[in-house]
């Protein structure tokens, strides 16, 4: 059976934090806050991945308690691909809205990481950068923003 599954995720900025989107440390002054490192590509990620199946969100999945605080994302997608058995993912779509940095220069670095955490390759997962061109959290400077659409072919 084919599913589809969408995810987003949202962070507000956060001084004296280190930046991740995709897996990428990416040299700024501030990174996001939340409760893991709060990569909001990863997390919109695997909310994705767990609509297509009807699943919980991220945050029913890994709770805010100590076992997840500080935690970086990359495990937190590990562990999702191991609880999602029987599945093929045909293909992720994704959109990240910063006007904070721009993004193209990571994202093969960001591909290459994500596909080896969920077994896939690179050509099946597409990311764009945006600006919100003034507009919303990610596009006033406020936070940074992520979408994700996830294709899935679920053999249980």
């Amino acid at each position: 059976m084919v599913r589809i599954g969408f995810g987003y995720d949202v962070h507000p900025f956060e001084k004296n934090k280190k930046l991740y989107i995709g897996g990428v440390e990416i040299p700024a002054e501030k990174g996001l806050k939340g409760h893991s490192d709060g990569d909001v590509l990863i997390h919109s990620i695997i909310d994705a991945l767990l609509g297509a199946l009807g699943m919980e969100n991220i945050g029913q999945l890994f709770p805010e308690t100590e076992e997840y605080k500080n935690i970086d994302s990359k495990i937190l997608l590990k562990k999702t691909m191991e609880k999602l058995k029987n599945i093929k993912i045909i293909n992720i779509d994704s959109t990240v809205i910063t006007s904070y940095v721009k993004i193209n220069q990571y994202k093969n670095e960001m591909k290459k990481i994500l596909s080896n955490l969920m077994n896939i390759d690179e050509s099946q997962i597409n990311i764009k950068g945006k600006s919100g061109n003034g507009l919303g959290i990610g596009g006033k400077n406020e936070g940074i923003e992520a979408y994700a659409v996830v294709l899935i072919e679920n053999g249980s």
